[in-house]
């Protein structure tokens, strides 16, 4: 097993771009990958840029009615076909929409493929994480769902339990679909009540079914949740879990949008938060699947002053050479963000939150608090078809 940690990039992945009216701005990307760059990390990884996924991957989670209509939509964005969720103001239909789908999927599965097969550790595609993409349609941003794809091609390589663990603010819909009714795939999200934001789904009673029943686990957070809770939910539930389930792999999608400076959610996430929680991920794929850990990236909106560095964090992490949070931005690197944007990049790898504290489920609960309710939800509607006592 190499130790290594393998970082998928391809600068071609900057083509996933819906417009410059569109949140998804592709520059958060662009100014990730440099913000690596200006830290070293990526003398630090073997930077991977792997192919696209072929047809045949693609079915492995997308039907083929569905892959063709983005194909003529690629073709001839005017075309696009609605009934796919394709033409529409979340998901515009753009030239070459279908080429740089497959290759941000081919960056997941191909992080899939090395770390099952031991020529990495770790593997980190930030590019990725495109959660909501459904077998049938787009969904949210979301054209084909490499998250999804690249646990298909585990599981096609042999893989009997992988643990897909997802923090992005939206509700990881599209991947929880695909496995509904599989239970050697383990679904955990974290998300903003479906009350206050889409996808409206993610609600504590979603649990899976037939074969699956108790495979997907969802807690669903309170509007204005914060540091302290976010980190008390994520703990209270996810380490019990993956110690009962013991994965192979442990998957994880690391949505930036939960950010308080974010501009399409309302959680009140630190930066730093967001890096405990990627430590979190890493420490727990080292103690129940051998350091198996793909880890992708997500939603994120705050597209200067939060995705860089918060994806940065994240590669650090897995690069085996974390960035301490107090450690001063290169100025170059904030020089190119105000070239690219003429916004002014932050100063500091850290909102100023370090270290973030929070009350273990352990030392008890608050029946009356919000976020405990919450928590108490999941663990009463899923914890039981685990054989674990809520």
């Amino acid at each position: 097993m190499s130790g290594r940690a393998q970082l998928m990039w391809d600068e071609a992945v900057t083509g996933y771009d819906f417009g410059p009216d569109h949140p998804m701005d592709p520059v958060r990307l662009e100014l990730t990958r440099k913000l690596v760059g200006a830290f070293g990390l990526d003398r630090e990884v073997e930077v991977v840029a792997a192919k696209p996924a072929g047809e045949s991957t693609l079915q492995l989670v997308h039907r083929e009615d569905y892959i063709d209509a983005v194909k003529a939509a690629s073709a001839d964005p005017g075309s696009a076909d609605g009934s796919y969720g394709l033409g529409t103001v979340d998901d515009p239909a753009f030239a070459g929409m279908h080429e740089v789908s497959a290759l941000i999927a081919g960056q997941s599965v191909g992080a899939a493929e090395a770390v099952w097969r031991g020529d990495a550790l770790h593997a980190v595609n930030f590019a990725g994480g495109l959660h909501h993409a459904m077998p049938g349609g787009a969904s949210g941003f979301c054209i084909y769902n490499d998250a999804s794809l690249a646990i298909a091609r585990l599981l096609e390589l042999g893989a009997e339990r992988v643990a897909y663990v997802d923090v992005d603010v939206h509700h990881g819909d599209g991947v929880q679909a695909a496995f509904w009714e599989d239970p050697r795939v383990l679904t955990i999200s974290l998300h903003e009540h479906p009350r206050t934001l889409f996808p409206q789904t993610g609600w504590p009673e979603e649990t899976g079914a037939g074969a699956g029943e108790g495979a997907a686990v969802n807690v669903a957070l309170p509007a204005g949740t914060g540091d302290a809770g976010w980190l008390r939910a994520f703990h209270a539930v996810v380490p019990e879990l993956l110690a009962e389930f013991r994965p192979q792999v442990v998957v994880s999608q690391h949505g930036a949008d939960t950010h308080f400076e974010d501009p399409l959610a309302h959680l009140a996430v630190s930066l730093d938060a967001q890096r405990a929680v990627q430590v979190a991920c890493h420490e727990l794929a080292h103690a129940y699947a051998d350091g198996k850990w793909v880890a992708l990236g997500g939603g994120g909106y705050a597209v200067v002053d939060v995705v860089p560095r918060s994806w940065t964090h994240l590669v650090g992490i897995a690069a085996g050479r974390q960035v301490a949070p107090e450690t001063v931005i290169p100025e170059g690197w904030r020089q190119e963000v105000f070239a690219r944007t003429r916004q002014l990049g932050p100063q500091r790898m850290t909102d100023g939150r370090w270290p973030v504290e929070y009350a273990d489920w352990e030392s008890g609960y608050d029946p009356a608090d919000r976020l405990d309710q919450a928590v108490l939800a999941t663990r009463r509607a899923a914890f039981p078809l685990r054989g674990l006592l809520p």
